[in-house]
């Protein structure tokens, strides 16, 4: 299991090294320096504080939406509506951060942290439940269910809740709530230390608590589980309302920590980037970090390659296609081994044949 798991760290890491050199390949043919956009695409994501922190607040929403994808893999269940999830938690918070009467701060933000996670999780919990019980396909309930949740919030900012500004935007949310800046002037903020711990609860649960051995279990094997005495459908209806709850803490960071109230269609594909992040590592949760901090840093980095070295930020996009490309191919570096049993299998039969 141990030479698996060091396996899978070493073919990640060789899959990032080609998909970057295709990409410089494909740089080159088009006419740009690779080495100079690579250059400042690093410097984009790393270097000074508005350029870190700018990939840190970006790694945040990555990191909860990946790791929410992650934990409704363990069930066996793909939850492409992880985006609705985090725009309904988004706008749960919002509505929470403004008009509920003002009290303690961290009454308040737990207040819209907890309604936020319900919100996601009840909503997850739709596709879950048609799923288990009449056997409706998840991945097109949850497409839809993400069309019906960002028009409704789309709604509602602009009807019910509009903070009447001219803008599509819900009212401010009161300011002692809203999370602390930790790297100014950038929007990075205190959302990073919760969203890191809640990532390392979530990472214990799965491997360490009963709850998590029903996940996994029902997730290698549904009959087997329920042969066990394991309720396989009431646990995947769990494991989806976790997945929802992450993706409603997601929304929840984003709007008391870098907006102060909900913005129409303010996600630009947050959450599918981080379904990206989680299916590149094959819906491993410990290395879903390590991806989404790859993937915000490309996102970060872009503008910067864009405008100093002059290569459009699409090449970033071309990139990150090349490497799911690269990472959907297991077999892409298990040559050798692969190698190495078809000739164990040869000595075998050949001492067989002998005998």
């Amino acid at each position: 299991m141990t030479e698996k798991k060091n396996n899978r760290y070493v073919t990640l890491l060789l899959t990032l090294l080609l998909s970057m050199v295709v990409g410089a390949i494909f740089m080159f043919a088009l006419g740009f320096k690779p080495f100079e956009a690579y250059v400042q695409l690093f410097k984009g994501a790393f270097l000074g504080k508005v350029n870190l922190g700018t990939t840190l607040q970006k790694f945040v929403p990555v990191l909860l939406t990946g790791v929410g994808f992650a934990v409704a893999s363990k069930v066996g269940c793909f939850n492409a509506g992880i985006e609705g999830e985090l725009y309904l938690g988004a706008i749960t918070a919002a509505w929470a951060g403004h008009y509920l009467p003002k009290m303690p701060a961290p009454i308040h933000i737990l207040i819209c942290l907890v309604l936020a996670m319900i919100v996601g999780a009840l909503w997850a919990a739709i596709p879950a439940i048609l799923k288990v019980k009449w056997d409706v396909n998840e991945i097109c309930v949850c497409i839809l269910s993400t069309y019906i949740a960002k028009y409704f919030t789309s709604w509602l900012c602009n009807g019910p809740l509009s903070a009447k500004t001219g803008m599509p935007q819900t009212p401010a949310v009161h300011e002692n709530i809203m999370l602390t800046q930790i790297m100014k002037p950038s929007q990075a903020n205190t959302g990073l230390f919760l969203a890191v711990i809640i990532v390392v609860a979530v990472i214990w649960l799965l491997y360490r608590s009963t709850l998590g051995y029903k996940f996994l279990t029902v997730g290698l094997n549904s009959s087997h589980a329920d042969y066990m005495g394991i309720n396989s459908k009431k646990v995947v209806i769990q494991g989806m309302m976790l997945s929802g709850a992450l993706g409603g803490i997601a929304g929840t960071i984003e709007v008391l920590g870098v907006y102060g109230y909900f913005l129409d269609n303010f996600s630009l594909n947050i959450a599918n980037d981080g379904m990206l992040s989680s299916m590149i590592v094959w819906n491993d949760i410990r290395l879903v970090p390590l991806m989404s901090f790859f993937v915000a840093a490309l996102k970060s980095g872009a503008l910067s390659m864009e405008r100093f070295a002059g290569v459009p930020r699409s090449i970033v996009d071309t990139i990150t296609a090349i490497f799911i490309i690269f990472a959907t191919m297991e077999t892409l570096f298990n040559l050798k081994k692969k190698k190495k049993k078809e000739k164990v299998t040869t000595v075998s039969s050949e001492e067989g044949g002998k005998k």
